[in-house]
């Protein structure tokens, strides 16, 4: 294994171990001392999770497969084949539900959900930190999301054109995290979270107009379902 191989496969263990014991939730109190404890089958559960997580992720073809690998390594399992379409329909409708009204919009590309959040209700002109009007967004899309968990979600961020590409880049990234780290505060699985920056790379919309940068700094969330193939 060449340097670099090892370097990958160190971050991928670290990362996988981290959000499995992070998410795992099985962590007790002694009701004496009032101290935080961990089973001896908690603690078992937790390795055969990693290393099934991390064969996962280290099997995949892209950083897509490498999450949904990761995800039925670690034990959430997949949709059976036969129901993935009726499965992200009904997902989408309560996304649709949910959203109603917020900005937010609801698209379909075969079995992939796409959520675009444009940046009038997400983030201020060269800013990562969230606006106070975009919580209760997140949070409708966190009860979905919770509900249905077979999907991996890519938040991709994005930028207007104000600003250096370099520096751009870095924002969008930010804002990515910031995003995956709500929902990762509000239940969602770490292992399913995979981030991505554009930069100023993909517009949708004249950066030569105020309303324009609004729609071009956006975060853009894909939930795409995780299949059982066995």
């Amino acid at each position: 294994m060449n340097k670099t191989s090892k370097q990958k496969f160190t971050k991928i263990l670290s990362v996988v171990a981290l959000s499995a014991v992070m998410t795992t939730g099985c962590t007790t109190y002694n009701p004496y001392s009032g101290d935080e404890q961990t089973s001896k089958a908690t603690k078992g559960a937790i390795i055969g999770a990693v290393s099934g997580a991390v064969l996962g992720a280290l099997t995949g073809d892209d950083s897509r497969e490498r999450k949904k690998r990761a995800l039925i390594g670690a034990g959430v399992g997949g949709i059976a084949g036969g129901s993935v379409g009726y499965y992200m329909d009904v997902q989408e409708a309560k996304l649709r539900e949910q959203l109603q009204g917020t900005g937010v919009s609801v698209s379909r590309d075969g079995d992939n959900i796409m959520l675009n959040m444009p940046g009038n209700i997400t983030f201020a002109s060269n800013s990562s930190d969230l606006n106070g009007n975009f919580f209760s967004v997140l949070d409708s899309v966190s009860l979905v999301l919770n509900e249905y968990d077979k999907t991996v979600v890519e938040l991709a961020g994005h930028t207007d054109s104000t600003g250096s590409d370099q520096y751009n880049q870095s924002l969008s990234e930010r804002r990515a995290g910031t995003v995956s780290a709500y929902l990762n505060n509000k239940g969602i699985n770490f292992n399913r979270l995979l981030t991505v920056g554009y930069g100023e790379a993909y517009p949708i919309a004249d950066n030569g107009s105020e309303s324009g940068r609004d729609a071009n700094r956006r975060v853009e969330l894909t939930l795409l379902p995780v299949v059982d193939e066995g």
